[in-house]
Order: structure tokens, then C-alpha cells, then sequence
């Protein structure tokens, strides 16, 4: 494989780009006197609220054909969306996955009773959705999963338990990894997905509280829960094929390189109130910059190809890879740039966004696969493994 074929410099069409400036003039308003602490939260701050007011924008499902309700526009246009939306600090995490997974999973595989009924609620902020594939005891073994679903009379019979799996105790619905057929050690035979209404009976679940105090992860058991038959989305038995393609929408946007941006925004925008920062300080803001435009130059590249309807699980991963290492970085650089000569003493604001980032990085490494899992891939990628 040549990787630098991989990541060829694509640039944003203009027509993509003229949505910058209507996206932005919005979030201003929207987002007028909401804290950097508050913001820095963006991509897992739940505001259903804010993602209805989105859809009646058009900027939920804007890549999705128009017969569905979406915009029909090109992926170049949700990159710059996307962009906006982390750089304002915007609660998205309501309808995150459901735009970002959920639609193009259904669109791609299920039947069109699924897209009519799904797809449209999606992109109208009106249907949230979690995904459900890690478990209790299997660490990052995805194929280990040992929830099973069973033929019953009304479709399935769903037992089992999945764990870190974010907004399942606010979604309407999850999308679920699970084992129709065979067992655990058939690894990726057997495994199916299933959309799972979180409101039916025998359904529990338990969020999860991490270091910064929030709840965003739950654990989710289920106990003999019927489901219809209708729940199944895609081929029975071709989950791994399914959710291996789904995983290249979650790892490769630029929420990888951008969970941290709003506390360095909100750094930079005091360093500018005073006098021209020490050098020490400059190269720090400098190392933010220079990592950052190479890994946004990366994840537009994968941005183009998902547009051409590719699968580019060794790229997604790759931006994943670097795209979280940077982020869990950001926090301890501008920590040490408080320490160099000159360096104004910072607000309360910016040292509680800094306490709410630094808690939460840990995390970034984990959401969508872990680090070890994506070097894998990366590994196998290149020939290596």
C-alpha cells in the first residue's frame, strides 16, 4: 500500500466552504455567553434542544439523499459543518451518532421500511441512537461479543449486556452488535445488528460516571427482550462486514482531532489580550497549529474518499491514532506553557476548561476503539502484521 497515496491533499469546493460562514453566524448566536468550561464538553454535551434546532436548519443528515430528508449535499460540506460545530464548543452529542452512524448504516444496508421510518426522524433531530458493541469482560475484543439474540415468535429474544456505551440512558433506539448464530470462539461468524427500541420491557440501564463527573457512558443489560423481526438491519450473519464499515464513519472526522480545540481557543484568546507571548509560549501555539493542519489535511483526505463510497478503515484508523494522541496532549502543553517566563496568570475560566479537558482525556483513546486495536489495523494496513 502506498500511504501517501492514501492522504492526498484534497481542498474544500467553494460551494462547501460558503457554508461556513451561515454555520458560524448561527453557533454565535446560539452559543452567545456559553462559558468555554460548558463548551468544552461540544461532542459529548446533550442538548436536544440544539439538535432540533439543527434539523430545522438542514445540518443533521446533511449528506443524506433528499428522498430521506436530508440535504444531498457532499462530504466535503459535513466536514465544514463539522468544523464549525467542535470549534464553537456546540452540544451535539444528542444527535452525534445518529447522523454520524446510525442513517448511513441503515441507508447502505437496511430495507426501505427502515430508511422511510428512521432516516427522516433522524435528520429532523427527532430520533437519538446509541451503538452497542462493547461488553463487559472482553476488553477491546469486539469479536468476543456473547450478547445473542435467538429466533422467537414475534422475531428475536434478545439476552445479554453491553457496556460504554454513550447516551443509551437519553437515546431512543440502539444499534447493537450481537450473536445470532454460533459461539464466542467463532469470532466474527454469527455476528448480526439489531435495532433495538430502548424503551421495551426487560431493558436496563445504568450510565456510568466518569472523572469529570459526567454520565454520558451507561451499561445496558438485556433481559429476555422481544423484539421484532423487523430489527434486524442488514444480513443475518454479516454483522462483522457491518459494523467494520460503520466503525470508518466514527474514526475518521475531525471529532478526532478536535475535542481539545475549545480550550486551546480559549488559551489563545487571553494570550492576545496582552503582549506578545514569550518564545517559549509561541512554540507551543506553534505545535498546536503545525499537528493540527496535518491531521485536518488527513482527515479531509478520508472525508474525499468516503465521499466516493470507499472504505478506508486503514486511513480512518490511522487519523484516529494520531488524531487522539494530539488531543490528550493539548491540555498538558498548555499546562507547561503556564509555567514559562512571561505567561499571564490564567482566568478561572480557562484553568476550570483546562481541569474539565485534562479529566476527560483519557477517554478520547478509548471512544470508537482503542489505541492498541487501531495500531493494529494500522499495522495490518501496512503490511507488517
Amino acid at each position: 500500500m502506498n500511504t501517501l497515496q492514501s492522504f492526498s491533499l484534497v481542498a474544500i469546493p467553494p460551494e462547501d466552504e460558503a457554508l461556513r460562514a451561515p454555520v458560524r453566524a448561527f453557533l454565535q448566536s446560539a452559543l452567545h455567553g456559553v462559558p468555554p468550561a460548558v463548551r468544552a464538553r461540544s461532542w459529548m454535551g446533550f442538548d436536544a434542544d440544539f439538535s432540533r434546532a439543527l434539523g430545522r436548519q438542514g445540518w443533521i443528515g446533511l449528506t443524506l439523499p433528499t428522498a430521506y430528508g436530508g440535504a444531498g449535499r457532499s462530504s466535503f460540506a459535513r466536514f465544514v459543518l463539522l468544523e464549525e460545530l467542535l470549534a464553537a464548543g456546540a452540544p451535539v452529542s444528542a444527535h452525534w451518532i445518529a447522523d454520524r452512524q446510525t442513517a448511513p448504516l441503515i441507508l447502505r444496508y437496511g430495507t426501505e421500511a427502515q430508511r422511510a421510518f428512521f432516516v427522516p426522524r433522524i435528520a429532523r433531530g427527532e430520533l437519538f441512537t446509541s451503538i452497542g458493541m462493547s461488553e463487559p469482560n472482553t476488553g477491546s475484543d469486539l469479536a468476543g461479543v456473547r450478547s445473542r439474540a435467538v429466533p422467537s415468535a414475534t422475531g428475536w429474544r434478545l439476552n445479554g449486556r453491553k457496556i460504554w456505551t454513550t447516551n443509551a440512558h437519553r437515546a431512543h433506539y440502539m444499534c447493537t452488535l450481537v450473536r445470532t448464530s454460533g459461539m464466542p470462539e467463532d469470532r466474527h461468524k454469527g455476528l448480526s445488528q439489531l435495532l433495538v427500541d430502548l424503551s421495551l420491557p426487560g431493558i436496563t440501564v445504568r450510565p456510568i460516571r466518569d472523572l469529570s463527573g459526567d454520565g454520558h457512558f451507561c451499561e445496558v443489560l438485556f433481559e429476555d427482550v422481544e423484539l421484532p423481526a423487523d430489527a434486524l438491519i442488514g444480513e443475518e450473519g454479516a454483522g462483522w462486514q457491518q459494523v467494520t464499515a460503520e466503525l470508518a464513519f466514527e474514526r475518521s472526522g475531525p471529532e478526532r482531532i478536535y475535542s481539545s480545540l475549545v480550550l486551546a481557543e480559549a488559551w489563545l484568546a487571553e494570550l492576545r489580550q496582552g503582549p506578545a507571548p514569550a518564545a517559549g509560549v509561541q512554540v507551543i501555539a506553534g505545535r498546536i497549529a503545525g499537528r493540527m493542519a496535518v491531521l485536518r489535511a488527513m482527515s479531509m483526505a478520508v472525508a474525499e474518499q468516503l465521499g466516493r463510497g470507499l472504505d478506508p478503515a486503514f486511513e480512518a484508523s490511522l487519523v484516529k491514532d494520531l488524531g487522539t494522541e494530539f488531543e490528550q496532549a493539548i491540555p498538558g502543553w498548555i499546562e507547561e506553557a503556564f509555567d514559562a517566563p512571561g505567561h499571564p496568570v490564567p482566568s478561572a475560566g480557562l484553568l476550570q476548561t483546562l481541569a474539565y479537558v485534562t479529566q476527560l482525556a483519557p477517554s478520547f483513546s478509548l471512544r470508537g476503539g482503542t489505541r492498541q486495536i487501531m495500531r493494529g489495523i494500522i499495522a495490518r494496513g501496512l503490511g507488517v502484521r
